[in-house]
């Protein structure tokens, strides 16, 4: 990469329009940790992905699994194709990990509760996958690393508080320290165990530190972050104090801080937001990089590089949210919080380069900056990480970059934690495949549903009501590569009002400028199926409600897309209502001239599990095209398509009698396309637009980042021809 050509630290280098020769990370593949489970063994229990190192020949990963009390090994002899080389049990919740040659140092908390507490320090055979020593610790611990040279490990006893005591605050007894232990020959000596005293460094309750992340660079100095008192420490090898200082405050502007408000504005600052670091890793002897995430009063949702003088040699400020922001990553239900919470950290170098890689836990993603000039980072790519990224670890030898996930949706029937793998190589970057970054302001933006093409080839999308306080019409150019949201049209009533409370599922042109937009309703929410007209201002100039026929069998699932021939409106219905017979649904017309209904009768596939329904609909040349999709994620997905309907079919019949039942014929089976991200299946495939030479554009629906990778895919799936 030709740093020259990398320009502010705050632009994100995503054209993907330079030479071929340039070095990506893409992911090539991902592992879910149930697949750690053994035969007969309950894989509907919680697991979990937090934190994660690699062998030293770096062919096998473990990872810490506290929800099971594991640590899990995944073998990477071939990267592309992880396999699950089981899970050794712990005598407690594992933390943390390190590794030295074959054996992995776990630190393991045993703590009956906030006061009684304990841990140990486990040492594991990764070659017999065996437990060869434990050495007590008097705390609970959290993070643990090595020294460069295998000589001596580092533990950050952080003796945690219970949150739900004095407030949430500390100055609960007992005090963090740091525990450091011996190893000889490549194995812990207990004997050596040393605890040094934190007491009375912080401005911030200096009598309860709470020491959470530790890193040691290769001169033998502990760097610590006390992540509540806010506060830095520089340990010598032998356990000696070098120095201490706050970790500071930063003065933010352009950020949200109203959460589920249901709107994407950054227009809001904060001054003196304390930093409350997390992870910290050096970046050289003199050097190290903190996330700072917040805890307790703080939390600056970007990253910092310190000198370990205590002086700050580069503040992202909000930059870094900034970035995720314009690939839809933005978790708005954090916004009153910590906003995308960067909480992870790693550095290495790779091909002589210099990176500090920023994990954000909430916008589960990871942004990956070149360092070689500290002052002035420059971040080249935002990587999607998988939900709740809680670790890091970089093989540059093997040009790989690993996440752990912790997060495991399996109550809500979503996708399992997982690790994921991505590789530098030569290529473009693949994502993302939409962002604003480049429009001329600042454009949030996520839960993109039904889509519309125009004349020129430009690209109108809509957000659902995830974000029904700000209806919004994106203008995305797809000629470029990521696509790029250029523009955003909010979606008002004609007093100018935003039209809260849309659940705008489809788009199409009304041929005078505007648009007809489908909104599916909720009648226990008193929200209104119906169809609106909305100009080229994005004013609601018409409201079409359902006719009674309809309202009489009405359920939540209503219109999922929009789409018009000649003077006809066509809406495809999401599910069964209640006269469709099993596995049937309508596809309803409106007619503008005559205002007449009429629907046809639609036979999608039986589910799998779950449920399967339309998502969007796009009349083109002598068809219609539906996207059919079933609800289920990961390995259970299984109905992703694209059908086609002659349109000599679709002849609608009134209401309430029986409805003609059209043909189908499959167009393009989408689960392909969204396996060669190497991410897991994603659930909501929902928009659909055809461009007049017949280009298909296909974009998924992120959840607006809530229980979600945040991650969109917008991309072409050729010619529907």
């Amino acid at each position: 990469m030709k740093k020259n050509l990398l320009l502010a630290a705050s632009a994100l280098a995503l054209t993907a329009t330079g030479a071929s020769a340039e070095m990506t990370f893409n992911r090539i593949a991902s592992f879910a940790t149930p697949l750690n489970m053994v035969d007969g063994e309950d894989t509907m229990r919680e697991t979990s992905a937090e934190i994660i190192a690699a062998s030293e020949d770096g062919m096998t990963l473990i990872y810490t699994d506290s929800p099971l009390g594991v640590v899990g090994l995944i073998d990477i002899t071939d990267p592309k194709n992880p396999k699950p080389l089981g899970n050794i049990e712990m005598p407690g919740e594992p933390t943390s990990v390190a590794v030295v040659g074959n054996t992995a140092f776990v630190a393991v908390n045993t703590s009956e509760d906030y006061v009684n507490t304990s841990g140990q320090m486990v040492e594991i055979n990764l070659d017999t996958k065996e437990v060869v020593e434990s050495c007590a610790l008097e705390g609970q611990p959290d993070s643990i690393a090595l020294s460069k040279d295998g000589g001596f490990l580092s533990i950050a006893i952080e003796n945690e508080r219970d949150e739900d005591l004095g407030d949430g605050r500390t100055g609960q007894m007992p005090a963090g320290f740091l525990t450091m232990i011996q190893i000889a020959k490549g194995k812990a000596d207990c004997a050596t165990t040393k605890n040094v005293d934190l007491t009375g460094l912080a401005e911030i309750s200096p009598e309860d530190p709470e020491p959470e992340f530790v890193d040691v660079n290769s001169l033998g100095e502990t760097v610590l972050t006390m992540q509540e008192n806010n506060h830095l420490v520089i340990i010598s090898k032998d356990g000696e104090i070098l120095s201490h200082f706050s970790a500071g405050a930063v003065d933010l502007t352009e950020i949200d801080t109203i959460d589920e408000r249901g709107a994407l504005i950054f227009t809001d600052s904060q001054e003196g937001r304390k930093r409350e670091p997390d992870a910290v890793k050096w970046i050289d002897d003199n050097h190290f990089a903190i996330a700072n995430e917040g805890d307790m009063d703080g939390g600056s949702r970007g990253w910092t590089i310190f000198n370990k003088d205590g002086s700050v040699v580069y503040e992202s400020g909000a930059s870094f949210e900034h970035a995720l922001i314009q690939i839809g990553h933005y978790p708005d239900k954090r916004s009153d919080a910590k906003g995308v919470e960067p909480e992870s950290i790693e550095t290495a170098i790779f091909d002589g380069t210099p990176y500090v890689f920023v994990g954000s836990e909430r916008g589960s993603a990871v942004g990956v900056y070149n360092v070689s000039d500290m002052s002035a980072p420059v971040l080249e790519q935002v990587l999607p990480s998988g939900i709740g990224p809680e670790g890091y670890v970089t093989i540059p030898e093997r040009n790989l970059l690993i996440s752990a996930n912790e997060k495991d949706l399996i109550e809500d029937g979503g996708v399992r934690a997982h690790v994921m793998i991505f590789e530098r190589a030569e290529g473009e970057a693949v994502y993302p495949t939409l962002t604003s970054e480049g429009a001329d302001e600042l454009i949030g933006w996520g839960a993109i549903s039904g889509m519309v093409a125009d004349e020129n080839g430009m690209i109108y999308a809509v957000n659902d009501s995830f974000y029904g306080y700000q209806p919004t019409i994106f203008t995305i150019d797809p000629s470029s590569k990521p696509a790029r949201i250029i523009s955003a049209l909010p979606v008002t009533r004609a007093n100018g009002d935003a039209a809260q409370k849309l659940d705008m599922e489809g788009i199409t042109l009304d041929d005078k400028g505007g648009f007809w937009i489908a909104s599916e309703g909720r009648t226990d929410r008193v929200i209104p199926h119906a169809i609106y007209n909305v100009n080229a201002k994005g004013v609601i100039k018409k409201e079409i409600g359902l006719p009674a026929e309809l309202m009489a069998v009405e359920k939540r699932f209503g219109f999922e897309g929009i789409t018009k021939v000649g003077d006809t409106l066509w809406m495809a219905v999401q599910r069964e209502w209640g006269d469709d017979a099993k596995n049937t649904v309508k596809l309803v017309a409106y007619n503008l001239e005559t205002e007449e209904w009429g629907a046809v009768s639609y036979p999608k596939a039986a589910p799998n599990t779950g449920w399967v329904g339309l998502s969007e609909i796009v009349a083109h040349g002598d068809w219609f095209y539906v996207i059919e999709r079933d609800n289920q994620i990961g390995a259970n997905a299984v109905t992703k398509k694209v059908y086609r309907i002659p349109a000599s079919e679709m002849v609608p019949a009134p209401l309430g009698g029986e409805l003609p039942v059209v043909s189908k014929e499959e167009v393009r089976d989408l689960i392909p396309d969204l396996a060669s991200f190497n991410g897991y299946i994603v659930d909501k495939v929902e928009g659909l637009a055809i461009t007049t030479d017949g280009e298909m554009f296909i974009s998924t629906d992120n959840d607006g980042v809530d229980d979600s990778s945040g991650e969109t895919f917008f991309w072409s799936a050729g010619s529907v021809e």
